[in-house]
């Protein structure tokens, strides 16, 4: 009887414990709470300033800092993959890595 009770009890903790995934506030959680609160621009007009700039490359995505409000976008051209930092308040390039 008493293996059953732990058991139902493992059971209702697992079910109910929340992950770490959940605990965890995502990047793209941050960035949009961020833009409503009008901190920094919308992703898609940073990407459409930066992307054009960037000719002969792939564009892979974006990456959040939200302590620091800036964009990290990742491109690739042929092997090698390059980073633009942008800053998220007025989509200015901060930086770059990779070539």
């Amino acid at each position: 009887m008493l293996m059953k009770i732990f058991a139902a009890a493992c059971i209702v903790g697992i079910t109910f414990a929340p992950t770490a995934d959940a605990r965890r506030v995502r990047d793209q959680d941050r960035a949009f709470a961020a833009r409503q609160a009008g901190q920094i621009m919308p992703l898609h007009e940073i990407e459409g300033r930066i992307v054009p700039r960037m000719p002969g490359c792939d564009y892979l995505g974006p990456e959040f800092d939200a302590n620091s409000g800036v964009y990290r976008l990742k491109f690739m051209r042929g092997g090698s993959v390059i980073y633009v930092d942008v800053d998220g308040r007025n989509g200015q390039i901060i930086g770059r890595s990779g070539h």
